[in-house]
């Protein structure tokens, strides 16, 4: 597995008179869980985008590293994988239809296949629900079927545009869960969420409030340089939406 990481500079993109990120600059160093942390309208899913080259920067660039080395978007594309926020799936195809559409996509041999699907069966919990519509799934048990798809690939990037949101709280720990198993195994993990709770959860924070970077770093060296006693308390010092 390649040690990817990716870093934005002086980062902006506009839609018309709208302005969704200004200036935006911070590094997302290879290996660790790294949260986009802000509320809605922050600009998560626009910086999620340009991350996955879904869009081009106003200004500004995001620029990708493999083992610390410059490199080009072509390289890194094969081993990405995100996960975007709206339902993304077929609500008429089962758990087993959705993995064989997603191995035919990305053209894996029968005993990777094999091998890899049992495996995220196992740690989703999804195996006996293997012949359940995706339309008939437990928003958690969705989300996770999203994850499924998006690591059948065995990427080193991955990007997950608020994947607990509207997940009831215990879907919301398992998810993490599932967060930290691949975090040990050191892939690039990016994840946005407008749960302060969750900003604790990262390796590193990158919060944004209206398009603006209110700061970057390890989460607890962030509350302590704002005096704050969680991220609801840093957000409120400094004027922003929560």
């Amino acid at each position: 597995m390649e040690n990817f990481s990716i870093r934005t500079e002086n980062l902006k993109k506009d839609f018309g008179a709208v302005s969704a990120l200004n200036g935006v600059s911070f590094d997302l160093s290879a290996g660790l869980l790294h949260g986009l942390i802000g509320s809605n309208g922050a600009g998560k899913t626009t910086t999620m985008r340009l991350l996955a080259g879904l869009l081009r920067p106003t200004a500004g660039s995001v620029n990708y590293f493999s083992g610390g080395q410059p490199a080009a978007f072509a390289d890194l594309r094969p081993a990405l994988a995100y996960m975007p926020q709206q339902a993304s799936l077929y609500p008429d195809l089962s758990v087993a239809e959705h993995l064989e559409f997603f191995r035919e996509l990305y053209r894996l041999d029968a005993a990777t296949y094999a091998a890899r699907s049992a495996e995220l069966l196992e740690i989703t919990r999804l195996a006996k629900f293997r012949e359940r519509r995706a339309g008939q799934l437990s928003g958690g048990m969705y989300k996770k079927l999203g994850l499924m798809c998006a690591l059948l690939q065995s990427p080193s990037v991955l990007l997950l545009d608020e994947p607990t949101n509207g997940v009831d709280p215990i879907s919301r720990r398992e998810f993490w869960e599932l967060l930290y198993g691949l975090a040990a195994k050191k892939i690039l993990i990016v994840v946005s969420t407008a749960y302060m709770d969750e900003a604790e959860r990262c390796s590193r924070v990158h919060l944004l409030d209206a398009g603006r970077l209110l700061a970057s770093g390890e989460p607890r060296a962030v509350l302590k340089e704002a005096g704050a006693a969680n991220f609801e308390e840093l957000f409120i010092k400094k004027g922003a939406r929560v």
